[in-house]
């Protein structure tokens, strides 16, 4: 394995982190609530909770807009996904599907859960990047 110090940004890799970090930090101070994205989708379809909609469709919004304003301050990076339509549904819906089941996502247990030391979520990204580094593995060498 080899760096591609071509591609290689470590300083807005790093700003991205903290703006990341700060950004979860301050989502629960405020708001004492975790910034997992799929907990925060996931509730804009339960009616259960009707003071929570314009709080999470202005969260979801920014996500959205984001990569626009991004462009009008620089260029976006190219983007090339050597997958078929098909694989990428499929990949979603077993990323939903293991986001109900693990009760979060990688931003809810990765960067939230585990700067809260929890247990759990220490498991369940221990889980996640396993089955990630398992994918890769079975994809680009056993079925390549």
């Amino acid at each position: 394995m080899s760096i591609d110090w071509i591609n290689f940004t470590p300083f807005s890799a790093l700003a991205g982190g903290v703006l990341i970090g700060l950004s979860a930090a301050l989502f629960l101070l405020f708001e004492g609530r975790i910034a997992g994205i799929s907990g925060i989708v996931g509730g804009l379809f339960q009616t259960r909770q009707p003071g929570n909609f314009a709080w999470r469709i202005a969260f979801v919004a920014g996500l959205i807009l984001s990569p626009w304003l991004y462009l009008a301050f620089s260029q976006l990076p190219a983007v090339q996904v050597d997958a078929s339509w098909g694989t990428l549904a499929v990949a979603g819906v077993l990323v939903g599907f293991g986001t109900r089941f693990g009760s979060g996502c990688t931003s809810g247990h990765g960067v939230c859960g585990l700067s809260r030391l929890s247990v759990r979520s220490l498991v369940a990204t221990l889980t996640f990047m396993a089955a990630g580094f398992l994918t890769v593995f079975v994809v680009r060498h056993l079925l390549a």
